[in-house]
């Protein structure tokens, strides 16, 4: 039995809705799904009526550099999914909503703040026999406004890591322990690559990302369950200033939700270079168990 979102002593329970609250508003126009998946053609097989696909890789990327689209791009493809200032944005995705945080993560550097995630993602709608469609909805575009981005206060970049860790601040790595010992440079099923170098950054605590998830439920773990693994096993405290990372931000942008929304941390950057950039990057400390 899954408790509801409410009484899970989360700090921030509005950042969550139920697979309930979802079924219950699939034809409230103020409402936009928006399903974004590690698996980028798994929309066209089926997806939760009315959803509309965000594709992480063609459409949040900027196409030449590493980094992100600007807010003109962004007004541009939110708009054209029919959202406006008043359409409440829930996000969903496979893989327990790995990649949905990813989206949350990237629409809250641009200060977009009507934003939800659906608790459990695409496996638990599925899992509990709600429809999944391959109609694509048709929607009117919408009339949203999209800020620049003002990212400081939740994205890292290397030489802000590089300064945290000479001040002896917090990092938490959220890769498999294969990859944190150094073993491996991507998850175990995975092709083995993205860096030169294997290992952590120095003085980072491995909290793999997925601790965080009920496996028999694919909802997040209570309140109290977090901070069982987060603060009484490894330390941390909510008043802390706390760098996340992974290999590419995908799998930390998880844990940041976690720990900003469901714990209430007042200070939790992610740092997307991640490991395909400090495991490239000349002299960076590295550190293997």
């Amino acid at each position: 039995m899954t408790l509801p979102i409410e009484a899970r002593g989360y700090a921030h329970p509005e950042a969550l809705v139920s697979t309930e609250w979802v079924a219950a508003r699939l034809e409230d126009p103020a409402v936009r799904l928006l399903e974004s998946d590690e698996d980028v053609l798994l929309y066209d097989s089926g997806h939760v009526p009315g959803a509309l696909k965000l594709d992480w890789v063609d459409e949040l990327n900027d196409p030449v550099q590493r980094d992100y689209i600007e807010a003109p791009e962004l007004e541009r493809l939110l708009r054209a999914k029919g959202i406006g200032p008043d359409t409440t944005i829930v996000l969903y995705g496979d893989r327990n909503n790995w990649w949905a945080t990813y989206a949350f993560w990237v629409l809250r550097l641009f200060g977009l703040e009507r934003l939800v995630l659906m608790d459990g993602g695409r496996q638990r709608w599925s899992d509990e026999g709600r429809p999944l469609v391959t109609e694509k909805p048709a929607v009117a575009p919408g009339h949203l406004h999209v800020p620049e981005r003002r990212e400081a206060a939740l994205r890292a970049f290397r030489d802000e890591v590089l300064a945290h860790v000479k001040a002896g601040r917090n990092l938490v790595d959220v890769r498999s322990p294969e990859e944190f010992r150094g073993e491996r440079l991507h998850l175990p099923e995975y092709p083995n690559e993205g860096a030169l170098r294997g290992g952590h950054i120095p003085g980072a605590h491995n909290v793999p990302w997925g601790r965080a998830v009920d496996p028999a439920t694919h909802c997040f773990k209570t309140a109290e369950e977090l901070r069982a693994i987060y603060e009484r096993e490894q330390g941390l405290s909510a008043q802390e200033d706390i760098i996340v990372y992974c290999r590419i931000g995908e799998r930390s942008s998880h844990t940041w939700f976690v720990l900003t929304y469901l714990l209430g941390y007042r200070a939790v950057r992610n740092y997307d270079g991640s490991w395909t950039e400090w495991g490239n990057a000349v002299r960076a400390p590295i550190e293997r168990p």
